[in-house]
């Protein structure tokens, strides 16, 4: 397979097709999309390798691939629209909506603690099935039952899987749809969350050998020590709650049921010219009013993560770079978005009116030594 990159690249922007290719040619992508756009044009639009290690079919130019948590600005671009819609704001208790969730001290959580990571709910507290994840408002009813594991909006912590189900049901109480439905009608018709009728043939997910996915200190991001230590720990402790919040239900996004059952969190399937283009969409006013964005990318939460054991930093639904969302020192002022495990990454740059998408299917990790997006930023923020 050539390591050449196949679609466009304005020539102010050679240096990103230059390192997309670079990855490309020396494995650290098997196969990947990269796509850029500068107020409202598409200045990049690349892809190219394998979209599929087993059979060598190649990436082209539709080919769409599981993008993780990159789902969560979607999921949390539904709930601001159907909020701006309707006249809400995110302060609100909960249960002014969903009566049921006010259980166990919960009846003071917020839209905006369910959207900052800090209802205290990061785990299902027994063991779903992928079948019964697809079912939306019975994944709600289970977690309006469970009693929080921290007070609600005391402090926060990543909720892998569970902030989807968790702000979809913002959206599906207030819209009659699920956030898979709601998001094709009003924020891309490429975006796709669930529906086996509808999503196109998708990339399959790879990862690289172990001796490549191995955490060590030489690899690590500039962040102490310590908590890189205990990041790792977490990690190899079952019961611990970074495991267990991402671990439940038990599932390969290589699985046509998992992405059927359009996880809310992490199931979004798409190209990464489409995922920019929604964030393009978003910072041109198209999808949310200027004000409005603006309040949602507003940093309301920063500091220790209480899953991932590290800084992490949220407006709402949308994170911040820190620790967890490490971008080069130009955008750190300016960017939002969400990365995605395995390596895909979404953000957006009102400042200077930018929209990127990078889309792998080769999963690597940044505590092992992972770049790629960050190359691919930087290279952006050069050619502006």
């Amino acid at each position: 397979m050539s390591s050449a990159a196949a679609g466009h690249a304005d020539p102010a922007f050679a240096e990103v097709k230059a390192v997309f290719e670079a990855g490309l040619a020396d494995g650290d992508d098997l196969g990947a999309a990269v796509a850029v756009f500068v107020d409202g044009h598409a200045v990049v639009d690349l892809w190219g390798g394998i979209a599929d290690r087993r059979t060598g079919r190649p990436w082209t130019r539709d080919t769409a691939c599981p993008t993780f948590s990159c789902t969560k600005a979607v999921t949390a671009t539904a709930a601001l629209l159907v909020a701006q819609q309707q006249g809400l704001g995110a302060d609100e208790p909960v249960s002014a909506w969903w009566p049921e969730f006010a259980q166990h001290g919960k009846d003071g959580t917020s839209l905006s603690d369910l959207m900052t990571h800090r209802a205290g709910l990061p785990v299902l507290e027994r063991p779903v099935s992928v079948a019964a994840s697809a079912d939306a408002a019975a994944m709600a009813d289970l977690l309006a039952r469970q009693r929080p594991i921290w007070a609600p909006g005391t402090e926060h912590g990543y909720h892998a899987l569970t902030f989807g189900w968790l702000v979809g049901e913002y959206v599906r109480r207030h819209s009659g749809m699920t956030v898979g439905e709601f998001t094709r009608r009003h924020l891309g018709d490429r975006l796709f969350l669930g529906g086996a009728d509808t999503l196109p043939e998708a990339a399959r997910i790879s990862s690289p050998p172990p001796e490549q996915r191995a955490w060590s200190a030489e690899h690590a991001p500039p962040i102490p020590d310590d908590t890189v230590s205990d990041m790792m720990a977490a990690l190899a402790d079952p019961e611990s709650l970074f495991i267990r919040a991402s671990s439940n239900p038990v599932a390969s996004f290589n699985d046509p049921e998992v992405l059927a059952a359009g996880w809310p969190a992490a199931g979004l399937v798409t190209t990464a010219r489409d995922l920019a283009r929604f964030y393009s969409d978003l910072i041109g006013g198209t999808l949310l009013a200027p004000g409005h964005l603006r309040e949602a990318i507003a940093e309301r939460v920063r500091g220790r993560d209480r899953v991932l054991r590290l800084e992490s930093a949220f407006g709402l639904g949308y994170m911040l770079p820190s620790q967890n969302f490490v971008v080069p020192e130009p955008a750190q002022r300016t960017v939002f978005g969400h990365p995605g495990a395995g390596g895909s990454v979404g953000l957006a740059d009102l400042e200077h009116n930018v929209a990127f998408a990078f889309v792998p299917n080769l999963r690597r990790d940044w505590l092992a030594g992972d770049r790629r997006a960050h190359r691919l930023i930087a290279a952006v923020y050069n050619a502006l």
